[in-house]
């Protein structure tokens, strides 16, 4: 099944990376969701792009150095204009609110333990199966693997890179460990959305998912290509060029 990634949840709506925004993406199309994770001073896992709240919260302030109390009263709409209220999730709200969902959920904090925290969250809600961890961060992503993670792994940069200028018959020989590989559909003048790419890929049992993909005729044209999914920050449009064939109006 082809993935329809909602980047942050439906972004281009309300506020990235909160209930309403996943909420908002699956209704309009989204057949999965991604999203990113901090480790607040007291040891919960939120859910935030940004290491700090100064963006999207106005609130100059580090995750990192401010307790789960502390970013639940931040109004994470505040960047954007939202007229409603909006607070950061933890991790376990967002599991519970979209159980049986496939969420890729992005590791950003590079805190001792913010590898194990997030391990054990997904398993007390026996949601392994459809929760794809990763990160950045080779270390990051190696600790979730050393944990023994039964869930699956996206590759970190390194691996990703790994992935791009390695020989196939390398690869083969010395393969990259996790299922999938994520990465930008162009990165500056290169255009990483190639039928070869896609083909390497499925031969060494990697599925690619492309960000973050936002018109809807290149969306098309990676699923075309044979990837397995794309990820946008505008779920409602992408769904419906996805499902129509035709470039919206």
């Amino acid at each position: 099944m082809f993935r329809l990634y909602a980047h942050r949840g439906a972004a281009a709506e309300l506020p990235e990376n909160t209930l309403a925004a996943f909420r908002r993406a699956l209704d309009v199309g989204a057949n999965a969701i991604e999203t990113d994770c901090h480790l607040t001073r007291d040891g919960h896992v939120v859910l935030s792009h940004d290491a700090t709240g100064e963006r999207m919260a106005k609130v100059p302030f580090a995750i990192a150095d401010a307790t789960l109390e502390d970013v639940r009263a931040w109004d994470v709409g505040r960047g954007c204009g939202a007229r409603d209220v909006h607070r950061m999730p933890t991790l376990e709200e967002a599991i519970a609110d979209l159980y049986g969902i496939p969420l890729n959920v992005d590791i950003k904090s590079r805190m001792p333990g913010a590898a194990e925290r997030v391990v054990a969250i997904v398993r007390r809600a026996r949601a392994c199966e459809t929760t794809l961890l990763t990160s950045f961060d080779v270390r990051t992503v190696r600790r979730v693997r050393a944990l023994g993670y039964e869930g699956p792994t996206g590759l970190a940069q390194a691996e990703a890179l790994a992935l791009l200028v390695t020989p196939l018959r390398v690869l083969r020989r010395f393969p990259l460990r996790g299922v999938a590989a994520q990465l930008p559909h162009r990165q500056g003048r290169i255009d990483l959305g190639r039928r070869a790419l896609v083909e390497k890929c499925h031969a060494l049992g990697l599925e690619l998912h492309f960000w973050t993909v936002n018109d809807p005729a290149r969306a098309r044209e990676l699923r075309a290509l044979g990837a397995d999914g794309v990820m946008t920050d505008d779920p409602r449009t992408i769904a419906e060029a996805l499902r129509d064939g035709r470039h919206p109006t």
